[in-house]
């Protein structure tokens, strides 16, 4: 009788501890393909950047052209009524 309740003891706790197995794997996928998601967001958000860095570049760029202009070259913007639009 001793025995026969030790072996069902056993056997519930390799049937919860298999369950807790099982849990404990499935969760760790879970938290893998929440990572994958993250990294892929990551590249995303470093190729964004990438782009506005070199946006920013240029548009300093484009600065610094115009302040050669006026302080080097003495240029001048146009007056407005001045300037002339064609049409392609």
């Amino acid at each position: 009788m001793v025995t026969y309740r030790l072996l069902i003891i056993a056997g519930v706790v390799l049937l919860i501890s298999s369950l807790a197995t099982i849990y404990s794997k499935y969760y760790s996928r879970l938290l893998f393909i929440g990572i994958q998601k993250q990294e892929k967001a990551l590249d995303q958000y470093e190729v964004e950047w990438g782009q506005m860095q070199l946006e920013l570049t240029m548009l300093e760029e484009q600065n610094r052209l115009e302040l050669v202009a006026k302080d080097e070259l003495k240029l001048v913007m146009p007056l407005r009524e001045k300037i002339i639009y064609i049409k392609p």
